[in-house]
């Protein structure tokens, strides 16, 4: 039977750790850390169980909202900080690739809904495989979550968000919360300036992840940068479903390449076909969503 640490048992108090709008980064940080730990025990139950997906989902964002805490300008997190991304990124590694196949299942099945029966039959025997690579991927996961290393990860976060911060990280004390945002903005509007007028799926996945990161600095601020958080949120999702979509078209090649079926290798062909024409769609529309972004970039571009 498997046992859940509680809040309390790792260190954390009773309630969660709050931090004042002129706190400065390294408080925020630290209740960041604090919020963010205890979300991850609370989805923790669900992701091993495997009842709902939207536990692993969130156990996932969890993790990424964590690492943007701890590479949050100002944190002062001191050498705690580059074993706790280490050991986040280890730990998002074991539960992403789950989450990714769950998204291509459900998408393609959602896809093929209003198929014939027989086509819907089509459509699970080219899934098979990835629902057996699923199984695989599963089992590694909970593996992961079964090793000291995870719980060694659990109590690290935890002392992290108790910790002084560290006297390196002092001169930070007297900037703004806001500057949190500085970096990230920066780095995501240089990465769109960078991109020629088409550019590669690989470059635009890579610029939906900076503007993850942005986004999730900018819930460090909180409500100051409440119309930032929107337009980076329409920014990501448009790029992810573009990500989603050229995914999907790859992996659909990649599974009919071992299929003689006639029936399968028509379903697939439907499926590809659907998956780029929302692939080309949403292409053409993350400029505009970037635009609504960069907007802000004379309050938060630094």
């Amino acid at each position: 039977m498997t046992t859940f640490l509680t809040p309390v048992e790792l260190g954390l108090g009773p309630e969660p750790t709050t931090a004042r709008r002129k706190d400065p980064p390294a408080v925020h940080v630290r209740a960041r850390l604090d919020s963010q730990l205890r979300a991850l025990l609370a989805y923790e139950a669900g992701t091993r169980s495997g009842v709902d997906p939207e536990d692993l989902h969130q156990m996932r964002v969890t993790v990424r909202r964590l690492r943007a805490a701890v590479a949050a300008e100002g944190g002062a997190l001191g050498e705690a900080a580059a074993h706790l991304q280490a050991e986040l990124k280890w730990l998002g590694n074991m539960l992403g690739p789950v989450r990714d196949i769950d998204v291509q299942l459900e998408r393609l099945r959602a896809e093929a809904a209003a198929f014939e029966d027989d086509e819907r039959a089509a459509v699970e025997r080219l899934l098979a495989g990835l629902v057996a690579e699923r199984r695989a991927a599963r089992r590694r996961m909970l593996a992961a979550l079964r090793t000291k290393r995870y719980t060694a990860l659990l109590v690290s976060i935890a002392d992290a968000a108790n910790s002084t911060p560290a006297a390196n990280g002092q001169a930070k004390k007297a900037s703004a919360v806001v500057d949190v945002i500085n970096r990230p903005y920066r780095k995501l509007r240089k990465a769109v300036r960078a991109l020629s007028e088409d550019p590669p799926d690989d470059d635009l996945h890579a610029l939906r992840i900076k503007g993850k990161r942005l986004r999730y600095a900018a819930e460090l601020v909180g409500q100051p940068a409440k119309d930032l958080i929107k337009a980076t949120k329409g920014f990501q999702e448009v790029l992810g479903e573009h990500q989603d979509a050229a995914v999907a078209e790859d992996t659909i090649r990649r599974l009919m390449g071992g299929h003689e079926d006639p029936e399968v290798i028509f379903v697939a062909g439907r499926l590809v076909e659907r998956e780029h024409a929302r692939r080309v769609a949403y292409r053409a529309q993350w400029r505009d969503k970037w635009a609504a972004v960069d907007e802000f970039s004379e309050t938060f571009g630094g």
